[in-house]
């Protein structure tokens, strides 16, 4: 049995900045771990189709499920050794990573594994590290990219000479791993561009993914971490250097990024010259760090976030400290932890919950909004038996759906979590009606549509309406188009799907600067001045299609002038579509000399040989004659 499940409630009225509405913020203790069978939670935790949490504790090596009202079953008490916690599959399967085990020495200890589990609690080895190129510790799990893939880091090895430690070389790398198992190295971190990676990667909208190291990084001053970008082939930059002295230091925690497309994180120490006790900061996708709050040495808003912040549906921040706050626990008075609130912006920055010891002391796992709305959380140390407790956290927040994926294109199919799906009548990826399969009362499955559009998805449940917390992106695609080719001035037919939001069509890279949406799978473009042969582009919110195939814009000459002259007159050529020029001849004889001066012009040195005809140009979109011929005398 595991330990007595105990309720401690404390409830908090707060009022939002600028609202009349009062929320009730309570705070519930779901379960008290207990040392001798398990605990405390590690790592982050994971929604299963079957509306239950799942994750992984410290002491004992469990796996645990828990209902959203706290009932507690072990499914795995030895194959992870110290996980940190698992990621849902869209094969409805976890995976996790494991800091120790597996059969390859690393130091005094194992070097760690990637696992598999099933709904059920069946658990297989998915990757055993070996301490070398691979890497060694895994520090959180992968995540499932887009594309299929997952994608995760290692907190040491990689087998590079920097960040050596407890006999491990290397100060951990970046990982892709196939769902049957293939593992490449990504990025092995060599001091100079950081080193122990901690944390979860995110994926950006971008395509991106996004980490952060705890240690290194030099540009100028260095030791204090970084925050990178790598791609999935293994592209890596260095997108902010932490200082040792001012500012944000020891980035702890995962990455997020929030509905304003900003990256948001938290670091354990740091601060500007008043403060000490750590940061909350906002990335820009290029770079740019600024800190939205920062963590007096001494106060009642806590000190040393190391877990992250997640937004919940109301667009808020919600976040924890491992110390600080008013309550009294194991650490003695002021040190047990805080639970808080902040907006995007960083104001409005209240303490929802003050750590008692009794509630739990040390929060260090990453709260998770559950799709009932409630957030979970987990702390380290005390609750009734002293080895940290399972909470959570209702803040008036209404159920929701979440989306597995969040992008796709017409005909790809989505999975989805929640509650209340049974008697579903109805799905929407933006304003398009999707067709839709209920798997359970928790977990569905729908189609995107050709009419969607990038917006949240909308589900109609005999109990009201539940809205994806995330924005689905409908990625627009290019079927056709006809005419393959035409001059200037053209009406092109383009067919395809998630064209409803069309805001840019471009002929070669040029944009077109008339256009009509007819359909959701069909556009119509005129092609523009200075239009180029090449691919088809169009550009809605969900992303860029390109056509397969080539649109050829055919070169027109309307004049020329003059209309006479021997070898060596420079003859100025007009029309349309003469960008691209590779061939000017006068009577089949190719000039050796020209000008490309524009779209609608270019000159041209009548050559050597030179014999009363018609003018021609030749471009990639075809070869243009004149009406009129050219005299040579």
């Amino acid at each position: 049995m595991w330990g007595a499940k105990v309720f401690a409630v404390a409830t908090l009225a707060v009022i939002f900045a600028g609202a009349a509405t009062t929320f009730a913020q309570t705070y519930s203790v779901l379960y008290n771990f207990n040392p001798n069978v398990s605990g405390p939670l590690q790592g982050v935790l994971a929604q299963g189709r079957d509306a239950n949490l799942y994750g992984t504790t410290l002491f004992r090596y469990g796996i645990f499920r828990f209902t959203p009202t706290g009932t507690p079953t072990p499914l795995d008490n030895g194959t992870p050794f110290a996980g940190w916690g698992v990621t849902l599959g869209i094969d409805g399967n976890f995976y996790g990573a494991a800091q120790f085990g597996g059969t390859h020495t690393c130091g005094s200890g194992s070097c760690g594994i990637l696992f598999k589990m099933t709904q059920g609690g069946v658990v297989t080895t998915f990757h055993d590290f070996t301490g070398l190129s691979d890497g060694a510790y895994p520090y959180y799990p992968p995540i499932e990219g887009s594309d299929g893939n997952f994608y995760g880091m290692t907190q040491f090895g990689g087998n590079t000479a920097a960040c050596a430690l407890s006999g491990v070389v290397g100060g951990g790398v970046v990982y892709k791993i196939t769902p049957a198992g293939t593992f490449t190295t990504l990025h092995k971190f060599n001091g100079a561009d950081g080193c122990f990676p901690q944390g979860e990667l995110v994926q950006g909208r971008d395509g991106n993914f996004y980490g952060t190291t705890f240690g290194a990084g030099c540009p100028s001053t260095c030791g204090d971490g970084t925050i990178f970008r790598v791609s999935a082939t293994g592209s890596f930059k260095v997108l902010h250097y932490f200082n040792i002295v001012g500012g944000p230091q020891k980035p702890s925690g995962p990455l997020i990024q929030a509905s304003d497309g900003n990256l948001y994180g938290t670091a354990q120490f740091g601060g500007n010259a008043q403060t000490s006790g750590g940061t909350v900061f906002k990335m820009t996708p290029s770079g740019t760090v600024t800190v939205i709050h920062n963590f007096p040495g001494t106060s009642g808003d806590g000190i040393f976030p190391i877990a992250g912040v997640a937004q919940a549906t109301d667009g808020n921040l919600y976040g924890t400290t491992q110390q600080g706050g008013t309550g009294t626990c194991h650490g003695g008075p002021n040190s047990c932890g805080t639970l808080f609130r902040m907006s995007l912006a960083g104001a409005n920055y209240v303490v929802l919950h003050n750590f008692t010891g009794t509630t739990g002391a040390s929060p260090d796992v990453p709260l998770f909004q559950h799709t009932n709305g409630s957030l979970y959380g987990g702390t380290h140390f005390d609750g009734t038996n002293s080895d940290g407790v399972f909470y959570r956290l209702s803040a008036g927040l209404h159920a929701f759906v979440s989306l597995m994926t969040l992008s796709g294109k017409a005909g790809q199919t989505v999975e989805i979590l929640g509650q209340g799906l049974t008697g579903t009548t109805s799905v929407k990826f933006g304003s398009g009606a999707a067709t839709f399969t209920v798997v359970s009362d928790t977990y569905m499955t729908a189609v995107v549509p050709a009419t969607g559009t990038t917006a949240n998805a909308t589900l109609a449940t005999p109990s009201g309406p539940l809205v994806s917390s995330k924005v689905f992106r409908v990625i627009p695609t290019i079927a056709s188009f006809t005419p393959t080719s035409g001059k200037i001035g053209t009406s092109v037919i383009i067919t395809g799907t998630g064209l409803t939001q069309t805001s840019k069509v471009t002929f070669g890279g040029i944009t077109a600067t008339t256009f009509t949406i007819n359909l959701a799978t069909k556009v119509m473009a005129t092609v523009p001045n200075g239009a180029k042969t090449g691919k088809i582009g169009i550009t809605t919110p969900g992303g860029i299609a390109t056509s397969a195939g080539t649109f050829r814009v055919t070169p027109v000459i309307s004049g020329f002038n003059p209309t006479s002259g021997a070898p060596g007159t420079s003859v100025v050529i007009t029309g349309s579509g003469l960008r691209q020029t590779t061939k000017v001849t006068f009577g089949g004889i190719a000039a050796t000399t020209f000008t490309v001066n524009s779209d609608t012009k270019v000159t041209a040195t009548v050559p050597p040989g030179a014999v009363t005809g018609k003018i021609a140009i030749t471009t990639p979109g075809g070869t243009a004659t004149s009406v009129a011929s050219f005299t040579v005398i």
